[in-house]
């Protein structure tokens, strides 16, 4: 199966620049292609120096979205934003100021990739601090998700009276290694590469892993595995995955006005085969029952994983892969109702559950169910007194947002209208024009009745 790699060098333009990240493409991309996936073909995708995160997003969605092993490249700096000291990666445009704005939030990573099958992608990290994200870093771990291989290392800043810019050298070290022939693995490779630069005299990087070992498999959040110190210690994250579709034409945007830039949605595949699932306690869309013998099987599948210690994301990701999508939806919602049960319905544990099934519904077209669901998580995130501008309340209210540009019929888009207005008034999100937008295309759609 053919592998992809996403290429990915940024670093902010003017005195704010740490390292020539893009420097490094030209070396990277004089490795053949097969070389830098590990795979007998691949496709490669290569941002040099991007100036909007939503175009990083874009292409790490896409790759995500692929089949076969993926790997990802990324060389540039990391910066925290002011107002929740939370890492991004530097972009183009980005100033200490508007670093929210402007840098790729490092979460989005773990977002995107979390439900990619386990042992199918890796990460390879060449990144230079600053003096406030090296101390972050002394008491918090940098990863991409516990199903991803992450190695790499982020150097740290300079001493006073050093402002030249670095080089990516750790970086360069594997493009070089790369390049001479044949592919070691990834511990092995990982280690050539440190050593190289550890003997021209760069020393004190935070090198990731602190040990080389594969990553664990996917688990279901009410599994607590051990953890290296370099691997997540953060709430599970939201799952994200969009994939892209050349063959399913895009949705026709409603007419005088469009999303934002920044919220426009990705094209994804649109079953006709999907039977919408009402599961409680998150509202779903009318009518829709999934039928008995599925349910049931579904059942009987976690019951079945349960004790022999399976993953159910691996299970769920296969029935997605095969068009199965109502025993997918059926499998999410019987783990929602047992973390529920398990941790209450506040908890990470449900709210992890309740997003896979938004995932689930979007994979399947249902836009309007999808909506639904991450209006519903939003909510009930904030009415448990997470702040409207935690990441996860974002992201659920975006995702919300594009779900909704997406629904084909304009009498059950009128109907979630004022209820994802009110939503977006508590939560107006990083995107520019976002609540103006909701407005104006429920002014729209209330004319169309």
């Amino acid at each position: 199966m053919p592998g992809t790699v996403l290429l990915l060098a940024a670093s902010p333009m003017g005195k704010g620049c740490l390292v020539d990240a893009a420097s490094v493409l030209p070396v990277l991309a004089a490795v053949p292609p097969p070389v830098l996936a590990g795979a007998e073909t691949a496709n490669v995708v290569e941002l040099a120096d991007p100036l909007e995160p939503q175009a990083v997003l874009t292409r790490l969605r896409a790759a995500a979205a692929a089949p076969g092993p993926l790997t990802v490249y990324v060389a540039g700096q990391l910066q925290l934003d002011r107002r929740q000291r939370l890492p991004h990666l530097a972009l183009a445009r980005t100033t200490p100021a508007t670093v929210r704005y402007t840098a790729f939030p490092w979460h989005w990573f773990r977002e995107e990739l979390r439900l990619r099958p386990a042992g199918a992608t890796t990460v390879l990290l060449d990144l230079h601090a600053d003096a406030e994200t090296w101390e972050w870093l002394r008491g918090n771990a940098l990863d991409c998700g516990p199903a991803v291989t992450v190695y790499g290392r982020v150097a740290p800043p300079a001493g006073r009276g050093r402002r030249a810019v670095a080089a990516p050298s750790y970086m360069k070290a594997i493009a070089t290694i790369l390049r001479s022939g044949g592919r070691p693995g990834l511990d092995r490779l990982h280690q050539m590469a440190a050593a190289r630069i550890a003997g021209d005299g760069e020393t004190g990087d935070l090198v990731l892993p602190d040990r080389a070992e594969p990553a664990p498999p996917l688990r279901s959040p009410t599994q607590t595995p051990a953890r290296s110190p370099m691997q997540a210690r953060t709430p599970v994250p939201v799952p994200v995955p969009v994939p892209l579709s050349t063959s399913t034409p895009p949705i026709t945007p409603p007419p005088k006005t469009s999303l934002p830039p920044s919220l426009s949605p990705v094209p994804v595949p649109r079953p006709a085969d999907f039977v919408p699932d009402r599961l409680a306690p998150w509202p779903q869309p009318p009518g829709g029952t999934p039928a008995p013998d599925v349910a049931a099987d579904a059942d009987m599948d976690m019951d079945a994983g349960a004790a022999g210690g399976g993953d159910p994301h691996a299970d769920i990701s296969a029935a997605v892969r095969s068009g199965r999508h109502a025993e997918a939806g059926a499998l999410a919602a019987r783990h929602e109702r047992a973390a529920v049960a398990a941790h209450g319905a506040g908890s990470e544990e449900a709210f992890h559950w309740a997003e896979v099934r938004a995932d689930l519904a979007m994979f399947a077209g249902d836009a309007e169910g999808s909506c639904r669901i991450w209006m519903a998580v939003a909510g009930a995130r904030l009415d448990a007194g997470q702040p409207a501008d935690a990441p996860a309340v974002e992201a659920a209210v975006d995702r919300a947002h594009h779900q909704w540009g997406r629904i084909g019929d304009a009498a059950r888009a009128r109907e979630l209208g004022p209820a994802l207005t009110r939503l977006r008034g508590r939560v107006p999100g990083r995107h520019e024009g976002a609540l103006d937008h909701v407005q104006e295309h429920l002014r729209q759609l209330q004319t169309q009745g």
